[in-house]
């Protein structure tokens, strides 16, 4: 019985051997994608910036609006400005212009990044109140995001990802109502971002996912996993995360939540149905706000742009859109 046991186990693994395995391991190689340049995002931030507070209806808004949309259109993007007369809470009309971008734009399967490019028009958490009526320069709280995508742009014309990308940069998100404002507020913020989720740049258009950049340049940020974000959105949040941590930015991009931020994701998550999350620094300083001592003030300056920080950001993105 021993032989046959023997030989019987000896032919059952020659045929073993000689048989194709029924399921071969699948290795995922990670694409590498184009090194991102925190000096050139470094450098469009620092553009607008140089426009004055980009306040819809001044001629600073006018001017780095144009700017925008020549810079997406000469790094090879198809470029829509989407221009609408909209109403703030307190009744005023502003002329809002949403500018589109978008790479490999007849490809079904897509992804959606999206900053707003506008000023707070008035500095209200500014301590001194000479200051609370003067337009915020918007160094980081606006510029930050767009600089960082518009150097995206400059690296998806050089080499094409497998999937469509488009660049959204919503107007007029940042002309919500003051805190000490008695009417109605209700939807007075992300103005731009609720009228293009209403009428979208395509008909039916749709994204796999998408990232919102808000305040993505402060020194030594910090990025929690915002909780509108983890509500609509769980897996790309860990998406993004993990894929951060793996690159050697754990010191960005924490792994602890907080509350719900109203932002333009909210309102692409909840009107246009697509899931995204919000990129956004915030530090428990002592402040209300945790968005650092010079949101919504005059002091939102170039003084709060730190390269290490847009390239933590912009690597980070760039291998999520390149890998997936």
């Amino acid at each position: 019985m021993k032989k046959i046991l023997f030989i019987t186990l000896v032919f059952s693994a020659l045929i073993a051997c000689k048989q194709p395995a029924k399921h071969p391991a699948v290795v995922a190689v990670a694409i590498q994608p184009p090194a991102f340049n925190a000096d050139s995002a470094y450098s469009y931030i620092q553009t607008q910036v140089d426009f004055g507070p980009r306040v819809p209806n001044s001629t600073a808004h006018e001017q780095c609006g144009t700017f925008l949309a020549a810079k997406l259109r000469s790094f090879g993007a198809q470029v829509i400005e989407q221009r609408a007369n909209l109403t703030t809470f307190d009744g005023t009309s502003i002329r809002a212009v949403n500018i589109i971008g978008s790479y490999k734009p007849t490809s079904t399967e897509r992804v959606l990044l999206f900053s707003h490019w506008d000023s707070r028009p008035w500095a209200d958490n500014d301590p001194n109140p000479a200051n609370r009526n003067k337009g915020v320069p918007a160094a980081n709280d606006g510029a930050s995001g767009v600089g960082v995508l518009l150097e995206m742009a400059r690296q998806l014309q050089q080499k094409n990802p497998s999937i469509g990308v488009d660049l959204i940069f919503f107007d007029a998100e940042d002309y919500g109502a003051p805190e000490n404002y008695s009417g109605n507020s209700e939807d007075s913020w992300c103005l731009g971002t609720q009228y293009w989720c209403k009428n979208p740049h395509q008909k039916g258009y749709t994204a796999r996912f998408g990232i919102l950049l808000d305040m993505v340049g402060a020194p030594d940020a910090t990025f929690y996993k915002e909780g509108g974000s983890m509500y609509f959105a769980p897996e790309i949040v860990e998406k993004v995360w993990s894929k951060a941590q793996s690159l050697g930015f754990g010191k960005y991009f924490m792994n602890q939540a907080i509350g719900t931020i109203t932002d333009d994701h909210i309102y692409v998550n909840k009107m246009a149905g697509i899931p995204s999350i919000d990129l956004i620094h915030y530090r428990n300083e002592g402040q209300n706000s945790g968005f650092g001592h010079y949101w919504h003030t005059v002091n939102d300056t170039m003084d709060n742009i730190d390269k290490n920080t847009l390239l933590a950001v912009g690597t980070t993105l760039m291998h999520v859109v390149y890998n997936e």
